[in-house]
Formats: C-alpha cells, structure tokens, sequence
C-alpha cells in the first residue's frame, strides 16, 4: 500500500486499511495548503505565549486588554446558528474510537462532540483510525461487533456531531510538508473536513467543530482565517463552519467577547472547560509565592474563582447571542455499589442543576448513563425551550475575582497520593492507547491528569504546600510515595486482566514531570515523542 502524497510531503507512518482513503493526495493538499498559510502565525503564537509566561513569572498579572476595549463594548453579535446547534442541552464527549462513536450518538444526548484531543491517546493508529470512523458514522455506515457477540448500530434518531481536533501546541509528527511538521489541529481538522464537510451540509447538521486550548483571541483570528480559506478551497459558503471555543485557559477568560467576535461569522459560543482551566490557572501562576491550592476535590465550581469564571462566560455569551455551554463533571455511574452509584448521580444532578439555574445552555456528560439526569435538570429550568439565550447574568467580572485563588487547605498526604495514583494510572493507560479512563469512580483524561501532576510540583516549589499534619511535601516524600502508588496501580490494572508493561515508563516519567526544575507546559509534549 502506497500514498500518492502532494509535493514537499512526507508521511513517516504505516498504512492500515483504508487509511489511504483518508490520506487522499486531495485531502492532503488541502492539509498542506493550510500548512503553508497559517504555520508561521502558528509558530509566531506560540512565542508569543512564551513571552507572556514570561512577565507572568516575573510578577505580571493578566488584565482586561486596552487594544481591544472597542470590542468589549460595541454593539455586535455573532452570525444566527443553524437549526442543528439551537438545541444542546446535553452534550456527551468521547474519544473516536468505534464502539464509543456508536453509543454517544445513540445516548440521547442532542450532542455528541468526538475527540482527536484529550480524552483520546494521539497515536497514529488512533487518529486516522478516528477519521474512518467518523467517515462511517456520518454515512451511517458504521457498526461494531464486540468480543462477546454484541452488536452496535447507529439509531435512526442520534446526537448531532461536533468534532474536536488537536489544540495549537500540538504537532502531527508522522507527516511533514516542506521538512517541517503539520500542526496536529490542521491536520485534524483539514482531513475531517474535506471528507465530511460536504456530506454534512447534505444531511443538515455540520460541519461543527470544538476548538481547544486557546489563550487569546489572536489564535481564535487564526482559527477564523484558516477555516475562510478552507470554506473557500472546497466551494463552501462562507460561515458554514461553526465551532464553540473551550474557554480552558485563564488567559482566555480575559479575552472572551474578543474570541467571539474574531469567530463571530463562525461561532458556536464557548464552553466552561474547568479542568484544563484549573490546570492552567496552576500553570501560569506556578512561580507566584502567594499562589497555592488545596486538593484537587476541594476546588469544585463553587469556589470563588471558578464560580465567577463560570457566570462571567454565561454573561459573554449571551451579550453576543451566542450558546454558553457547562462543562465536564468527571462523575461517573458505578457498577455493584449502589450507594457509591447514587452519591455520584445526586453529584451529576447537583452539577446540572446549578448551571441550568446560572443560564448555561447545556452541559457536558461523559458517560451515556449520565444523560437522562442531565437532561432532566436542563428541562427543569429550559422547559420546552431549546436553550436560553435570551437570560442575561447581573454583576460584574474581572481580575479581581478571576484571580482570587483559593481554597490554599487543605492539602493532605491522601491527595498527594490520589495525585500520584491518578498521574501514574492515567499515564500507563494513555501509553497502551486509551486518553479515557475510569479511575477511582472518575472519568479521568489528559487535563485530570495534568493537574494531578501541576498540583505535585507546586506543592513541592510553594512555601505553601504544606499537608495538614504540617508536614511540608517535598521531592523526596513524592519519591518515597511513587513505588507505593504504583504498586496499588498495577494491583488494579491486573486485577482487571490488563497488562502491567507501560506503568513503570508511566511512573518514571510521572517523577520526572512532577520533580523537575522547569515545568513542562504540556504533559501530552514530552509523552507523544515518546510514543509510537
């Protein structure tokens, strides 16, 4: 099997079948025309984020920006949305994995958005094995036979797709055009759409896409300008495209109406992406002093910082007439204890309820189980509305709140353990090719475990980061503490009739990312080059 590839490109993979229908020499110069265009902004925009990482370890805090005040207070709004995204109530997330594929559009849920990002493990096979089966799905010519004889197929009635490619940061290193490599989210999103784009018109519902990861509202303006040019490449009417923008990063939450407006032709509204936020928030204030939160179960979307990020998005939202979407509880169903089981609804069921009741117009689930209760507490509120666009939030946001970072306590040795047990667990699993994983009654993926490890380091670095019997945590504590966590993770894995092999490189690498003097941005960076 062989590719005809455009000129300058080059493909360090192996073919399975029918990946050659995906890496179409048509398809792959739509990939390196977007390459070519948009590359030296990409790389241009991640400097700047270096440099402003920069003045943020030096003592500079984020603020509302000058340049762009005439936005913040114009009168605008983004272009209407198609009949297709009026109604998101629930959404259901998953990896591009085939069985997954089948049940989230079979859920209930009114959608279902399918990740190349972090919940999927971002090796070769994955991601063009993900395209095949999104090319199947939306020709409802998909279906899966598990081991045990079951059958999946799709229903007639199923969710609407949204498709998440991979965030700027992220290369595609098997494919290089002119010696360099694609970003991992042009070639994401230029395959899934040159395939699918036209078929979706047809059918009434797409192409629609989540963006992630974005930190300013410059790296929107390169998303709007990338998808003109591919609207244009295929024939396709301009504002076509629509995508909801994961406000995951607290620079981002500076800058929403902005993000809105550079998509505002193509925008699907934003969603509360808390994990990753609260990742990011340990990211970026890794060097402050004063800086230092509690265990990861204590900063819930009630505390004051996540609380006022969550209304203020709301509040942008639907200033601008656009959809404002709740992000991810990481509960999910637990089978044979039904105790444990209920707790965890009545958590799904809290989590639901407050974001309907704060104006959210839908909210995300992980787990099939988990859309009726959803879906519930939205129409509680919702009624037969599909949304509520026109509710507006009182108040005013800003630094002040955004930047109010507590809880500090308490930080305890079980959630320094918890940390390393989820870090290391996720990890061996992410090398073995599964980025979602059910861990201690949680759906965890890459931005769960970026903060078990965040937490880690800045626990150590912190003045702050001390346990509640006044114990400081230091690198050796953590040293001392890997093998015994470890150890229960691999009494788990082989418990479950999983190989062990990858959780010693998990636990390594966990160490090193944990420990070591410079943070590492992204855990996903050092991983991927280590993976096939």
């Amino acid at each position: 099997m062989s590719l005809d590839l455009p000129q300058g490109m080059q493909i360090n993979a192996p073919l399975h079948p029918r990946f050659e229908q995906i890496l179409s020499r048509e398809a792959l110069e739509l990939v390196a025309k977007l390459h070519r265009a948009f590359e030296p902004r990409r790389q241009e925009l991640l400097k700047a984020r270096v440099a402003r990482q920069a003045r943020i370890d030096a003592g500079e805090l984020p603020g509302f920006l000058p340049e762009t005040k005439a936005i913040r207070e114009g009168d605008w709004k983004v272009a209407p949305l198609p009949k297709a995204l009026e109604c998101r109530r629930v959404e259901i997330t998953g990896p591009v994995e085939r069985k997954m594929i089948i049940n989230a559009f079979n859920s209930g849920a009114d959608s279902y958005m399918t990740d190349f990002e972090d919940s999927n493990s971002p090796n070769w096979y994955n991601q063009i094995q993900g395209q095949v089966n999104l090319f199947d799905a939306i020709r409802r010519r998909i279906d899966f036979t598990a081991e045990n004889g079951k059958e999946y197929k799709l229903n007639d009635k199923i969710a609407t797709l949204q498709v998440r490619p991979r965030g700027w940061h992220l290369d595609e290193k098997h494919v290089l055009v002119d010696g360099a490599r694609v970003s991992g989210g042009i070639f994401d999103f230029a395959l899934f759409f040159f395939h699918n784009a036209r078929e979706q018109i047809a059918r009434g519902a797409g192409p629609f896409f989540y963006l992630p990861k974005m930190e300013s509202h410059l790296e929107a303006r390169l998303w709007n300008d990338l998808f003109v040019m591919a609207q244009d490449a295929l024939g396709i009417p301009q504002g076509t495209i629509k995508a909801t923008v994961l406000v995951e990063t607290i620079l981002a939450t500076f800058e929403m109406e902005e993000i809105l407006f550079e998509l505002r032709e193509h925008s699907a509204g934003l969603n509360a992406g808390r994990w990753d936020y609260i990742f990011s928030c340990i990211k970026k204030f890794k060097k402050n002093k004063d800086f230092c939160l509690a265990n990861r179960g204590a900063i819930t979307m009630e505390v004051p910082f996540m609380r006022s990020y969550a209304l203020a998005l709301v509040q942008a939202c639907h200033k601008r007439g656009a959809p404002a979407m709740g992000g991810m509880s990481a509960l999910i169903p637990i089978k044979n204890d039904p105790v444990a089981n209920e707790k965890a609804l009545a958590g799904i069921r809290h989590d639901k309820t407050r974001d309907a009741n704060d104006g959210y117009d839908g909210g995300w689930v992980a787990h099939p189980g988990l859309v009726p209760i959803a879906m519930e507490e939205f129409v509680k509120v919702l009624g037969d509305k599909p949304n509520q666009w026109g509710k507006r939030v009182e108040g005013s946001y800003g630094p002040k709140d955004w930047l109010n970072f507590q809880p500090e306590q308490p930080i305890t040795e079980a959630g320094v353990r918890n940390n390393i047990n989820v870090g290391i667990h996720y990890l061996g699993s992410w090398f073995a090719g599964n980025g979602c994983v059910p861990i201690h009654n949680l759906m965890e993926d890459a931005a769960t475990a970026e903060i078990s490890r965040s937490q880690i380091w800045q626990w150590v670095v912190s003045p702050k980061g001390k346990l509640d019997d006044g114990r400081k945590v230091t690198a050796e504590m953590v040293r001392a503490l890997i093998p015994e966590e470890l150890a229960k993770v691999k009494a788990v894995v082989s418990a479950q009739g999983e190989a062990t092999a990858t959780y010693d490189q998990a636990a390594k690498i966990f160490e090193e990312m944990s420990l070591s003097d410079n943070f590492p941005e992204f855990l996903t960076l050092p991983l991927y080059e280590a993976m096939d």
